[in-house]
């Protein structure tokens, strides 16, 4: 092989020496030189073009050509071109190519494979008809390369024409132009024609068999894809390690294990235990599994890996909640001379976002910025994912701000980031500029939207959001209808939720859940047993999630019976063991009831550590019932599993000061203050055209105050008269009675009913979300209230639901 440097210089040499040809002896001399010299030139130029290596040196050589007069040649010509495209310089192929004047099918053919192989297929096709508006008929080496291009253009249409062709010309039968076509049908996901070719070939070769099976692999019907390589092995025809990786894939995707390993004890019969690609499958499909030991064992038996079998490992590591080893295979990787690229940084950003390790993920991104992969949509994305997990919603929507292009998924992200916080607001804007940009959702951006209209109480804003959904003809989506489900019984409309449960075709297990924690939510726990019943007699099997739903919705109505027969039977007819979530329903169940020595011992002899779930419902319900013993211990516990959580304190400084013990109360507030610690201030919400007020107790600063505080005055003078009393037990601070009062009517759920009063015409319902439990004076006084103006007012905290109407609430009392 001729070295670049010495291949170049006798080039240039011989170039030189042509040139000083013309120069001394005329044209006419020079052309008898030259045409003495033809035939060993024409063997130099063809062997020069074979010896090639790099696109500088064959300039020169076409140069050579030129001078030469080799520039029309077909045989050199055709050469020329092959390099050209060889090294990817297409342009220069292509003007070479359009330079020779006569051209046979073979220099089309390597003008085609050029264009197709590098991934400019539209070009691909019009030099095809190009071609045969020129005359040339196309051969068997033609249509694989105008097939592909059809394939990953996904051009059916276009492709179904040269299948005609193909037809027409005979070549049907020939194995490489059959196989071409198969696989250009499974591109464009038309795998019934697929077959029917498939089928119709008098022999296959391995490609032909492994076009069929990825197909079915990538078109998502790996049972079939499976069953055709079982057929393909029986009739002796070895797999290559590009269908034997799909294969393992498939296993992965359908959740069979035991198939998976009948292939892997298959490969490693034959000889595909040292593939790397295979090995990468075998490991992202135990990965799957959550045979994390296996997987890992496989990688570190790998003589060679490559960037796949890296990221095959620590992506098994992220997706599987083993968070801190993604990280450090990661390092290990970094260790080992392996470029990350934009797949492994995906993983890696994963497990920062799950381990909520908002330093590491900031090391992350710079790596990202150093090696030049934040132009890539995944790793934005995954960007936007880990900030929003760390709540650092700024960055988050920096990055998001800052990425040239966005996808559906940057949306979703985004928009799942704030309401994943507590941002709704937020979330529903954003939304809306989706809609804007035409950007189209995808159920799981509608699933996200509906939990922010949910968690602000956003009604009308969920009911906008139901008719895009049933524009853009998700209405019939199982996810969607679910998600809208849980708005609708969330903004306090039960009612309709039902109506959307009802219509709903096929159910799952999780529309069945969502459908009775609502009736618990709203108190209506007679209503949620009777859909459990429903749903066990329709053969539907319940998971862990109904039961809790079950157990929360007999605890909100007292059903103490029935909530233990529930919390038995789940273990003894459904072998779904309680979990601390189920033991935490239970104390809350028995706690409301009461009965708190049954509690407490409940709690002592469960078989699982109890958390702050379970203590938290224990302390909830020593606050209702104002035993400052057992609160006290039970809060002692509290601190010292959650030391950060104000929640705790200011429960016990409730039960303090409802006893009057007001010096115990100062002195755990103080302590709060010494910790550096801060009650969350109690706020309630109300959405009036489109916006969602806020309103904080003592709030002075809407627009409208003085007229709530006006309005609220003469609620109070029309209360009294009736019989309301303030209960200043609820003033949680020693001052005298008369100020007590005049804080509770600046309570924050007083302030958005009013609000309501004066926005709203009379007879419309006004629907309050207050983010703490609503006070026992806010309770009684929003009865009373309700009677005077004769409305339905609506009240979720952080709870259940309250319905008002006529001076009662729904939950009898009793939450």
């Amino acid at each position: 092989m001729v070295s670049s440097m010495a291949l170049g210089l006798s080039i240039h040499l011989r170039i030189r020496y042509h040139t000083q040809i013309h120069m001394r002896v005329g044209f006419n001399a020079a052309a008898k030189q030259m045409h003495t010299l033809a035939n060993m030139d024409f063997e130099t130029c063809a062997s020069l073009l074979q010896s090639c290596n790099n696109t500088k040196t064959l300039g020169q050589i076409h140069a050579f050509m030129l001078i030469c007069g080799f520039g029309h040649n077909i045989f050199l010509g055709t050469k020329l071109v092959s390099m050209y495209a060889k090294w990817e310089s297409l342009d220069h192929a292509r003007r070479a190519f359009d330079k020779i004047p006569v051209r046979d099918v073979f220099l089309w053919n390597v003008m085609i494979r050029g264009y197709a192989t590098h991934g400019q297929y539209q070009e691909t096709l019009l030099l095809y008809h190009w071609m045969q508006e020129a005359g040339i008929e196309p051969d068997r080496f033609t249509f694989p390369f105008v097939l592909k291009a059809c394939g990953r253009l996904s051009d059916l249409q276009e492709g179904k024409k040269i299948h005609d062709h193909v037809t027409r010309t005979g070549f049907e039968s020939n194995v490489f132009t059959a196989a071409a076509l198969v696989d250009m049908y499974a591109k464009c996901g038309s795998m019934e024609n697929a077959r029917q070719v498939f089928d119709k070939m008098p022999t296959r070769d391995v490609v032909s068999w492994g076009v069929m099976i990825v197909g079915y692999v990538q078109n998502e019907n790996v049972k079939e894809a499976l069953r055709l390589f079982r057929q393909m092995v029986t009739t002796d025809v070895k797999p290559n390690p590009i269908t034997m990786a799909s294969v393992i894939s498939a296993c992965g995707t359908l959740g069979d294990l035991q198939q998976g390993e009948w292939i892997r004890d298959y490969g490693m019969r034959n000889g595909f235990g040292s593939d790397v690609s295979v090995v990468n499958s075998l490991v992202a499909m135990y990965a799957k599994f959550g045979n994390l030991q296996v997987a890992r064992k496989l990688f570190d038996e790998m003589a060679d890996r490559d960037v796949v079998s890296w990221n095959g490992m620590i992506a098994g590591y992220a997706q599987n909640g083993h968070a801190s080893e993604a990280l450090v295979l990661f390092s290990e990787m970094q260790l080992a001379d392996v470029k990350p690229n934009s797949l492994t940084m995906v993983s890696v950003l994963s497990a920062c976002a799950e381990l909520g390790a908002l330093q590491q993920g900031k090391c992350m991104h710079d790596y990202i910025i150093r090696n030049e992969l934040d132009s890539e949509i995944s790793v934005g994305n995954s960007l936007i994912a880990m900030y929003a997990k760390c709540e650092n919603l700024d960055t988050a929507r920096l990055v998001f701000d800052q990425m040239p292009k966005r996808d559906m998924v940057s949306w979703n992200a985004m928009i799942a980031g704030y309401s994943q916080n507590g941002f709704a607001n937020e979330a529903l804007q954003l939304f809306d500029q989706m809609k804007m940009a035409e950007v189209k959702p995808s159920p799981f951006t509608f699933g996200v939207v509906l939990s922010a209209c949910a968690q602000s109480a956003a009604l009308e804003q969920g009911k906008r959001t139901h008719d895009y959904i049933i524009a853009s003809g998700f209405d019939s989506d199982i996810f969607v209808v679910t998600a809208l489900i849980d708005m609708y019984a969330k903004c306090g409309t039960i009612k309709v939720a039902r109506q959307l449960f009802e219509k709903l075709n096929i159910k799952d297990v999780v529309s069945w859940n969502a459908m009775i924690a609502g009736y618990g939510m709203h108190g209506h726990g007679k209503d949620a047993l009777a859909l459990f019943l429903q749903m066990q007699q329709t053969g539907m099997k319940p998971n862990h999630v109904t039961f809790v739903c079950i157990l929360s919705a007999c605890s909100h109505a007292g059903l103490v019976d029935e909530g233990w027969h529930h919390f038995t039977c789940m273990s003894r007819d459904y072998y779904i063991m309680p979990r601390v979530k189920h033991y935490a329903c239970m104390v809350d169940l028995l706690g409301r009831a009461g009965q708190l020595d049954e509690a407490l011992n409940f709690i002592q002899t469960m078989p699982l550590d109890p958390d702050s779930s379970v203590w938290g419902a224990l302390l909830g319900a020593c606050r209702i019932h104002r035993n400052i013993e057992l609160g006290e211990r039970v809060a002692e516990r509290l601190f010292h599993l959650e030391p950060e959580n104000t929640g705790y304190y200011v429960l016990l400084s409730n039960i303090y000061t409802v006893a009057g013990k007001f010096d115990d109360a100062v002195k755990l507030r103080t302590l709060m203050k010494d910790r550096g610690l801060k009650k969350n201030p109690g706020c309630s919400f109300i959405e009036l055209d489109n916006t969602v007020h806020a309103f904080l107790v003592g709030d002075t600063s809407h627009p409208q105050s003085e007229r709530i505080y006006a309005t609220l005055q003469t609620l109070a003078g029309q209360m009294e008269e009736i019989g309301y009393v303030p209960d200043t037990n609820f003033v949680l601070h020693d001052i005298e009675e008369e100020t007590k009062e005049n804080l509770l009517y600046s309570h924050s759920e007083k302030l958005a009913i009013a609000f309501g009063l004066i926005n709203t015409s009379p007879g419309t319902t006004i629907r309050i979300t207050k983010n703490l439990r609503v006070c026992g004076d806010c309770h009684t006084a929003t009865k009373f209230i309700s009677k005077i103006v004769r409305r339905e007012i609506i009240v979720r905290d952080a709870i259940r639901f309250h319905h008002f109407k006529d001076g009662l609430c729904s939950c009898g009392n009793y939450w």
